[in-house]
């Protein structure tokens, strides 16, 4: 498992951050709304020094704005309304900032704005420890902005899929027109680490649902807002300055029937959350899969996510070699899940479930999730602002061990799908079946 660091041929060296900004830039980012905040800071100001050189037309005009607000308010406010007319917008924060854009959150989720949050993780509450690493803000962002509301979260685990999770996180928010919130760390943000070199993307963008003229000519204006019409929970929209007559539409925070009208019956909310529920459902289609590493033997599960693999991975080395502890590892990359993940955690009697914060926030998710196997999971928690190390993780693992549970499940008839290691589950297609054109076609490059 372990790979000596010497190995530098071929990789550079790079900080979340500035991996963050880049990836973003390949996205096709148009609109940064951000406010100074330890430790996030550096993913705009990279924003600044990267896009100059990147994002301008032959007539040396900028195709981007990146505004410094006065707070993190305005900030997620101007975000959105970008987001809402049709830029690829985001902005970004860590924990004291994003308490701050809850508000405009829970209404970028119920009005369906595709946006962007970029959450570096400090340890918390309140002011915290600014520069101390943390994975604290996990179930605040999960169900961020009072009442239901279920977001979808990516999970970067090192330098690279910073970069790729940049982009890819436009992607899923044009998709499902919602929130994408990615969290990384301090210690993955701002640090140094060696990375494989960045591959600009080899997919189109994927703008998700839009219907421009063309489209609503065909349909003849036969269109609503909040539709379900293909029955996965995303609806179609239209973007400001769409000419034809009846593609204009209210958008609204408060509640609403399928042709955005404001509504106060029962039913029709109902029928509304019930579709956004729909809709975080089909988003498992689309986030990344988790990676899983496979040890031939093993008798326990390991999960982790974010900045922890690498201790998790010498953790394991030391178990097996020095306690004859064999595990297998899956590292998450999403919420919401994927099959692979249910698949995973009904394998084993034991999982430990290792992150950075005091309460086990993950695990907690995980229990709720999947309440047949809540027994399964064992919490191993560490919250007091350093990495995790090797030794901790092992040490965790080992208090909390249990001997005489160590075997993985066998059920009968039931054959887990399982991901070759280090390699992510398939992709799914994102061929259009609804009979509406898909606006990738019009907007296909992500070098404008």
């Amino acid at each position: 498992y372990i790979e000596p660091m010497k190995r530098t041929d071929g990789m550079i060296m790079a900080d979340g951050n500035t991996a963050a900004a880049i990836g973003s830039i390949f996205g096709g980012v148009q609109f940064v709304a951000w406010y100074p905040i330890t430790p996030a800071s550096s993913l705009a100001e990279a924003m600044n020094d990267y896009l100059p050189m990147l994002r301008k037309r032959e007539d040396g005009k900028q195709t981007y704005a990146v505004i410094q607000a006065e707070d993190e308010l305005a900030a997620i406010g101007m975000a959105i309304g970008a987001g809402w007319s049709g830029l690829r917008s985001m902005t970004s924060t860590s924990g004291p900032g994003l308490s701050l854009m809850t508000e405009f959150a829970g209404l970028a989720y119920y009005a369906e704005v595709p946006v962007v949050i970029w959450d570096v993780q400090r340890i918390g509450p309140s002011t915290g420890l600014p520069t101390r690493t943390s994975q604290g803000d996990l179930t605040f962002v999960n169900s961020i902005g009072h009442g239901d509301t279920q977001s979808i979260i990516l999970l970067p685990g090192d330098v690279y899929e910073c970069f790729e999770f940049g982009w890819k996180a436009f992607d899923i928010a044009e998709r499902i027109q919602t929130p994408v919130f990615v969290l990384s760390d301090l210690d993955m943000g701002m640090n140094q680490w060696m990375s494989k070199p960045f591959k600009y993307p080899d997919t189109p963008m994927d703008r998700g649902k839009v219907l421009w003229e063309k489209d609503l000519e065909e349909l003849k204006g036969n269109w609503a807002r909040y539709l379900d019409k293909d029955g996965d929970g995303i609806p179609y929209r239209t973007i400001p300055g769409n000419q034809y007559p009846l593609g204009a539409y209210f958008t609204r925070g408060t509640g609403h029937d399928e042709n955005a009208r404001y509504s106060e019956d029962a039913r029709v909310w109902l029928s509304n959350m019930d579709r956004l529920r729909r809709k975080y459902e089909t988003a498992r289609k689309y986030v990344p899969a988790p990676i899983l590493r496979e040890n031939k033997g093993a008798a326990v599960g390991i999960i982790g996510y974010g900045s922890t693999e690498a201790a998790i991975t010498e953790a394991m080395y030391h178990l097996e070699t020095e306690q004859g502890i064999k595990a297998d590892f899956m590292r998450l990359r999403a919420l919401p899940f994927t099959d692979e993940v249910r698949d995973f955690v009904g394998r084993y009697d034991q999982i430990f479930v290792v992150e950075m914060n005091r309460d086990g926030q993950m695990k907690q998710i995980l229990s709720a999730e999947y309440p047949q196997y809540a027994g399964v999971f064992k919490s191993v928690a560490h919250g007091d602002g350093l990495p995790a190390s090797a030794r901790w993780v092992r040490e965790g693992i080992l208090a909390k061990y249990d001997a005489g549970k160590a075997g993985a499940k066998s059920k009968a008839g039931s054959t887990p799908r399982r991901t070759k290691p280090g390699k992510e589950a398939a992709k799914p297609s994102r061929k259009n079946t609804s009979g509406i054109r898909s606006s990738a076609k019009k907007t296909s490059s992500r070098k404008k």
